[in-house]
């Protein structure tokens, strides 16, 4: 069976490393006082907005309005709706994609827009992320970060926020992929300042990650979805006995440990048959089942669809 993890294994760590962003856009906008832009849903994307001169207000419902100022950096990690305006006296707001851009490249735009008066440049990076583990790491976190340079003590922050204002400024060649690697900069060092601070990042499965032995095997099944798991072979790896192991687990996560193994496994042949034209009897190995069969029933009753449905709509067979 698995080898029992060695004690330095980092559960949460790992899934940090797991997060890794896709850019789907990314948008240098000259904004002009008074101006005011309403953007709406970005459904499975986060939004990261860097003040880059100027200033600018955020609104987000059911969050205090925020200024934001180029020593810092703010993270939407849920897509949710929301407003940036130019502070008091704004006009009404004018929708997102509404506003005419130039566009440079098939993900790089320029918008420019406002009346006029004093300058605000915001970079403003949509972002996928589209790792199971990682996605899960995103779902725990609040509705809106905010990072201030002022309180960085190494530097890191200023001198990558000074990187993201000179490559929005010079639109050279890669840009996109320069970008889109200093934003995975930007949004796991967000990320792991609220992981450090906030209270509600040591409740549920980021408490279950931290803990000295469900986050060990945890991080087992992570890493090897495909093994024949049980809750005996878990709670080896948990240097636990079954009852204790089974106990803590559904404490910790408010599930049994089978529900999460079949839930985990199947959330990633989602995101695969996605992404891979495997055929369907190796994707069932691949995530842990002996037969094509057994993993369309247990796929079938997770998403209420047959795993070849997602295949189809990924080849746009199907609506």
């Amino acid at each position: 069976m698995t080898t029992i993890l060695p004690p330095a294994a980092d559960p949460l760590g790992e899934a940090l490393h797991l997060l890794r962003l896709t850019g789907t856009l990314y948008c240098r906008s000259e904004l002009t006082a008074p101006w005011a832009i309403d953007v709406p849903a970005l459904d499975g994307l986060m939004a990261l907005l860097v003040v880059t001169a100027g200033e600018a207000v955020l609104e987000v419902a059911g969050e205090p309005p925020r200024t934001l100022r180029p020593r810092g950096l703010t993270l939407i990690p849920h897509g949710t709706p929301h407003r940036v305006h130019s502070g008091p006296g704004h006009p009404g707001a004018t929708p997102l994609f509404d506003i005419p851009v130039e566009r440079v490249s098939e993900r790089y735009e320029l918008l420019r827009h406002g009346g006029g008066g004093a300058l605000t440049r915001v970079t403003y990076c949509v972002l996928r992320c589209d790792h199971v583990p990682a996605r899960r790491l995103v779902a725990q976190l609040p509705p809106v970060l905010h990072v201030d340079a002022w309180d960085d003590d190494g530097g890191w922050l200023h001198s990558t926020l000074q990187l993201i204002a000179g490559e929005a400024t010079a639109l050279r060649p890669g840009g996109e992929t320069v970008l889109t690697r200093l934003a995975d900069v930007l949004v796991v060092q967000a990320i792991r300042g609220w992981l450090d601070t906030a209270p509600e990042a040591h409740q549920g499965w980021l408490a279950a990650l931290r803990d000295e032995h469900v986050g060990r095997a945890l991080t087992a099944m992570h890493r090897a979805p495909e093994a024949p798991w049980s809750v005996e072979s878990l709670a080896r790896e948990a240097a636990m006995s079954r009852s204790a192991f089974s106990a803590r687990f559904t404490a910790l996560l408010g599930e049994p440990v089978m529900q999460y193994v079949t839930q985990w496994r199947m959330q990633l042949a989602h995101t695969h048959l996605q992404q891979s034209p495997e055929p369907l009897s190796q994707v069932a190995h691949r995530f842990g089942y002996a037969s094509e069969a057994a993993f369309s029933r247990a796929f079938s009753r997770t998403f209420g669809v047959a795993p070849g449905a997602v295949r189809a709509v990924r080849a746009g067979l199907v609506d």
